[in-house]
Formats: C-alpha cells, sequence, structure tokens
C-alpha cells in the first residue's frame, strides 16, 4: 500500500511541474480587443519570453473571456492576460498564480463616454439612455464601472432605458460613434490608444466622466507549472527595461512602463464587487 502511494504521488508531482509535452509553452489572453491587435501586441513579448526562457512560446487565441479561465484552470495553456475580474473567477478556482501587473493596473480607470452631440455631460445624465458595457466578464468594461455606477445610486437596469454588452472595448466606442447607443464605457487604457491612433472621431464621441482607480489586468499562470519555471517567466517580466531600446518597443505595445510583481490579495477588492454585483458566487 505505501509503495502504491509513493508510486500514484510520483504520477500526480510529474503531472504537476510539466510543461506540455511538446515542450511549447502556450499563452492566451482575454479578447477585450480585435484579434489581429491581440496578436499584434503579443508578437513581440511572445519572441522576448521565448529568448529568455530557451523554449518555443505560441499565442492560443480565444473566443470569450469564459474561455481564458476555462483554459487556464483547465491546464490547456499556461500563461494568461487576464482583467481583474476574470483572475478572480480563475483565483476562486484555486488552480492559478498571478505573476506580474504593468505598474498602470495598480491604478486603473475606465471612461464614461458619449455621443458629442447629446445632452450627457456628466454620469448622471445618463439616467434614461440606452448603454453600453464592454464584455460581460470585463473588468474595467463592466463590473468596475457597474460597482462604481451603483455607488451613485444609478442601477443599470432600471436607470438606463436599455443596457447593451459590445463584446470589447473598441466595439463600444464603435456603437457611441455611430449612435446605437448613447453612452457607454471602457479601458481607459483602450481609449487613449485609440485616440492616438486617429481612431476615435471627436465629433462623434467624448468622455463624460471616469471611473475611481482599481487593479486590473495581469499576467497569470496555472498552478502546476513547474515553480521554477514561473519564477523564470516572472524574472522575464520584470527584466524589461525602458531604457533599453528592444524592451521599450515591447512595453509601448503592452502599454506598460515596467511590469511589477503582483498578488491574488490586491484584487480582494474586485472579488467583492463581483459578489456585490452578483456577478461571482
Amino acid at each position: 500500500m505505501m509503495k502504491a502511494r509513493i508510486l500514484l504521488a510520483g504520477v500526480f508531482a510529474s503531472a504537476a511541474f510539466a510543461v506540455h509535452a511538446d515542450g511549447v509553452l502556450r499563452v492566451t489572453a482575454i479578447p477585450d480587443e480585435s484579434p489581429t491587435e491581440l496578436q499584434r501586441k503579443f508578437a513581440p513579448l511572445g519572441e522576448y519570453l521565448s529568448g529568455q526562457l530557451g523554449m518555443k512560446v505560441e499565442f492560443v487565441p480565444v473566443t470569450d473571456y469564459a474561455a481564458v479561465v476555462s483554459a487556464l484552470t483547465a491546464d490547456q495553456v499556461d500563461l494568461a492576460w487576464l482583467g481583474g475580474f476574470t483572475f478572480v473567477q480563475a483565483n476562486t478556482r484555486g488552480k492559478v498564480v498571478p505573476l506580474v501587473q504593468r505598474e498602470e493596473d495598480t491604478r486603473f480607470t475606465s471612461r464614461y463616454i458619449a455621443g458629442t452631440n447629446s445632452q450627457i455631460n456628466k454620469v448622471a445624465d445618463l439616467k434614461g439612455k440606452t448603454f453600453a458595457f464592454g464584455s460581460v466578464s470585463s473588468t474595467s468594461g463592466h463590473l468596475m464601472p457597474r460597482y462604481f455606477l451603483q455607488k451613485q445610486g444609478i442601477k443599470p437596469e432600471t436607470a438606463f432605458r436599455q443596457v447593451g454588452y459590445s463584446g470589447a472595448h473598441d466595439a463600444t466606442v464603435a456603437w457611441v460613434a455611430s449612435g446605437k447607443v448613447d453612452a457607454g464605457v471602457l479601458n481607459a487604457s483602450v481609449w487613449d490608444k485609440l485616440n492616438e491612433a486617429g481612431k476615435v472621431d471627436p465629433a462623434k464621441v467624448k468622455v463624460i466622466g471616469s471611473t475611481p482607480p482599481f487593479y486590473d489586468y495581469n499576467w497569470t499562470v496555472r498552478a502546476s507549472l513547474q515553480p521554477a519555471l514561473q519564477k523564470r517567466i516572472r524574472t522575464a517580466f520584470l527584466a524589461l527595461d525602458p531604457a533599453r531600446p528592444e524592451h521599450k518597443a515591447i512595453l509601448e505595445l503592452q502599454r506598460a512602463t515596467r511590469f511589477v510583481p503582483t498578488k491574488a490579495a490586491n484584487y480582494a477588492g474586485i472579488e467583492a464587487a463581483a459578489r456585490e454585483a452578483g456577478l461571482l458566487k
């Protein structure tokens, strides 16, 4: 019996510390932007990680936020770019380890936007209007903006004439610009990026407010990944130095000044908000 237990423990240990049999580190990300944009952002980072880790790194696209959580907690991928809420969802299953986040994610915000020619000039003016969140599982495109709206006495389902979910931050801007909805909310970083790229028409869309800051995105690994490899991945992210041109290009694509260590406790506020909103059982 003792020998059997030892053998069984060895099997579990091998499974727990194994990378995929083909030696590939599989990486995915919540689809908060278009698939082509996610691939573009990841390519230089994936090449960098491959060089630092001495192994092939492969990006695995997914269709929705829930698929990222399922893939990571089922050990189908090794490393994932998660929003605060998707991290909380994965963490409640007890199978993940958060490694790093952008320094900007320690004080993240969302932007409330509206049609430029509308009479909506502040958040209080949203009552009775049509409104778009991003994905239901988005931290900055749904959960935290909803939480802060409710703190102001604005419950979306009763305060707004209609509530929709665009599925992604850039889609929310498109909905508002086209007049499909009167207003919406999105990730502040994506809003800034779209403006810098000239993809927001100021004649059609304007900012009417921002949320208070909160913790958001992070890079998280499956808990069964070898501890030594987890450490090497964290070290690789922390080593990205904006003073080095090749690193600066990677950081700029990630919209990061630098990466810093993170921990599950940072997301206690998001977990509390999700439970209060009835989005986490």
